[in-house]
């Protein structure tokens, strides 16, 4: 077809070329040929139909298809869709391991870019462990997809209606829980986004027998965004570990959600005396797995946060700590944690990790400032009244009444098996009355029930108590193993001053090197069996506290009243226990001064706690009157009782056999506690002297019985 601009361009290309009057009128009539043989009405006019080029058997196929579309068309408008409840049901029991039952209506309408489907009577039953009965029941659900998305794989609600779910939780001692379809996986609950959700009369009723918590609320979801108060709201109550629960969470409203839009919520938990509140978004609505939140905790122990969180933490007095929780798939973070514990500040961060589905802690935690005491109930150690809390009390009340130091709070053997930990805390100062410490570090690890505390420091102005403490939880009955030391401490830092003087001053250096067996510290010190040493190779003591040793009435009787502040040299010091089933046994005990020589002898039963005790001095000069008695040290750890044993006076031995007897070991006591002390020049000179003869060995060391058992 020549269109008009072409026909234009030919006629004034056939003006141009043709100048005489004839060749014009030729031209004229050829082109009126021309415009007339190639006018649109004439090729129509020409041109066959369509149709006649297309084969037949195209034709037929077109035709059929055709048919069959308006045909399965009018089959799904018209299809009872009821007669799929049983298939569907079976195939959705078969999937989830559950009695899955459809007795309600079922509508289908799938003739639209927004297929939609609504069951009515939907009931999900409980697994075969579980008790009988349905862990839901629906009474309608209605749920549309987008057509387009869902082509391309991309699952999107438009709508998702529910009317009057209930739904019942179901969790066994085991761990074994009804809503979870495979017990292995510990996947966080995630929904497709979902544009409008709509819940009406929801009821949540849950049974945890391992968390022991009892609890039934109601759920809904106002249909109008404008609709009063929170468009979302879950609330209800019951029992957690036999306290009072209440729980609460609030939201927006759950029209128009955006898949790419925080969804924002409040959340406000309380369990006896532990307050939970959460300020937060969910990043990604529907998805649970993406978590943020500011959130507060506040209680009267920390180890009560078990029965919410499942994580296994320790006693502490009342507590308030708040910080951010960020939960990215199994991984929940706690950052810029910040409160105070007791009477100690904290703050540090947290990270806890569940892909393996045992939790696993791991975190460092500071102080700036620890109130000692607080630190005493990771070992079961009683607290202030005031600061205690009702279980903590009612502990405390029964210590109390056995007349023992030593706490017997059990170990929670279930719990420390449960979970593991890798934290460590450091307290930059320290608050301890009477007590000269200056900084604290505690390293804690957990690996499947056995607990290992590296390092154990106690900081002081000159020296520190460190070392490691291993509890092997994994067995029926727990078994422990401490190996603490002293060095480079002074005496003079615990002592208080008399008359503006120390009346003890000198170098402390010790080692405990223990195991025992039993579920709490008590159980644990009177099974005890291995060796615990005490070494003071230099120092002073006030003349009078010597002379008393010897028990010499006339000379400290006068130092005592002039008030006699002058100091005498302590050589050598030296205190040996082995322990043997829960028993310390005196096996040297020797404390040289430049007046006397005391020789020490006894146990200290840890069972019992009974004290048996005696220390018998020796002037290394002629005293006029002086008796022959020893000093003895009964009663209890709580309560010691200090004394004179008159009757046990007799004669004296010399000096040096009293030396020799309790010196010639030494060489072997020494590197135990510290190997720089078999350097000392004093303890070291008393042995050179034992060794030459000049205190000849006369008697032997006191001997412990075999263990127990």
């Amino acid at each position: 077809m020549i269109g008009p601009r072409t026909r234009g361009v030919a006629r004034d290309a056939v003006r141009v070329a043709i100048d005489t009057p004839a060749l014009k009128r030729q031209a004229a009539l050829e082109w009126a040929r021309l415009r007339d043989a190639f006018h649109p009405r004439r090729l129509r006019q020409a041109r066959p139909p369509r149709w006649e080029h297309v084969p037949r058997w195209m034709k037929w196929t077109g035709g059929t298809v055709a048919v069959l579309v308006a045909a399965i068309a009018l089959f799904l408008a018209w299809f009872d869709w009821n007669m799929l409840r049983g298939p569907i049901a079976r195939y959705a029991s078969e999937r989830t391991g559950r009695a899955v039952r459809i007795d309600g209506n079922l509508r289908v309408r799938l003739l639209t870019w927004t297929p939609t489907a609504t069951v009515e009577g939907l009931k999900v039953g409980n697994p075969a462990w579980a008790p009988r009965g349905d862990m839901a029941q629906i009474e309608s659900a209605t749920a549309s997809v987008d057509l387009i998305p869902l082509l391309h794989g991309d699952v999107q609600l438009p709508l998702l209606a529910v009317r009057r779910p209930n739904v019942a939780l179901f969790r066994d001692q085991t761990g074994r829980a009804n809503w979870n379809l495979d017990r292995k996986s510990a996947k966080p609950f995630k929904l497709p986004p979902i544009r409008n959700f709509i819940i009406e009369d929801g009821k949540l009723t849950a049974l945890d027998l391992k968390r022991r918590l009892a609890f039934a609320g109601t759920v809904n979801a106002n249909e109008r965004p404008d609709a009063e108060g929170d468009a979302f709201r879950l609330e209800g109550k019951g029992e957690l570990n036999g306290k009072l629960f209440v729980a609460s969470a609030k939201g927006g409203p759950l029209l128009n959600v955006r898949h790419n839009r925080p969804y924002l919520f409040d959340a406000d938990v309380r369990a006896g005396g532990t307050h939970v509140t959460a300020k937060g978004a969910i990043p990604k609505p529907f998805d649970l797995g993406i978590l943020d939140a500011a959130v507060t905790v506040s209680g009267d122990d920390l180890n009560n946060l078990y029965y919410l969180t499942g994580l296994t933490l320790p006693n502490t007095p009342a507590y308030r700590v708040s910080g951010w929780l960020k939960r990215d798939g199994l991984t929940y973070h706690f950052t810029n944690a910040n409160g105070r514990i007791g009477g100690s500040d904290v703050h540090g961060q947290l990270t806890v990790e569940t892909a393996s589905g045992r939790p696993f802690i791991k975190g460092e935690l500071t102080s700036d400032l620890l109130d000692f005491k607080d630190l005493g109930t990771l070992f079961g150690a009683p607290l202030p009244s005031k600061a205690a809390s009702p279980e903590q009390k009612v502990a405390a009340a029964k210590l109390q009444a056995t007349g023992r130091l030593l706490p017997d709070e059990p170990l929670q053997i279930e719990r420390i098996r449960a979970m593991d930990a890798d934290v460590h805390y450091q307290a930059k100062a320290v608050k301890a009355p009477g007590l000269p410490l200056r900084r604290v570090e505690l390293g804690v690890k957990l690996d499947h029930g056995v607990m290992s505390l590296n390092p154990i420091a106690l900081h002081f102005p000159s020296g520190r108590l460190s070392g490691t403490a291993r509890i092997d939880a994994s067995k029926d009955t727990p078994e422990s193993d401490v190996d603490m030391r002293v060095v480079g401490l002074r005496l003079e830092e615990f002592v208080k001053k008399v008359g503006g003087q120390e009346p003890l001053s000198g170098l402390l250096a010790a080692r405990a090197k223990l195991h025992g067996r039993g579920n709490s510290v008590h159980k644990t010190a009177a099974t005890a069996n291995g060796a615990m040493t005490l070494v003071i190779p230099r120092g002073q003591v006030r003349q009078l506290f010597a002379e008393l040793m010897g028990i010499d009435a006339t000379k400290s009787l006068f130092l005592y009243l002039a008030k006699d502040q002058s100091p005498t040299d302590i050589r050598c010091a030296v205190a040996e226990f082995q322990v043997r089933g829960g028993v310390l046994y005196a096996q040297r005990v020797l404390l040289d001064t430049g007046v006397v020589v005391v020789a020490g002898k006894g146990s200290v039963n840890l069972g019992d706690e009974t004290l048996d005790l005696s220390f018998k001095g020796q002037p290394k000069k002629f005293r006029l009157i002086r008796v022959a008695a020893p000093i003895t040290v009964g009663g209890s750890l709580r309560s010691p009782k200090f004394g004179v044993d008159v009757g046990a006076a007799a004669t004296q031995t010399g000096v040096g056999i009293a030396l020799g007897v309790l010196l010639t070991p030494l060489a072997a006591i020494l590197p135990f506690v510290d190997p720089g002390l078999g350097k000392d020049a004093n303890c070291a000179g008393l042995i050179q002297e034992a060794q030459a003869g000049r205190a000849p060995v006369t008697g032997a060391s006191v001997k412990a019985p075999a263990p127990r058992g």
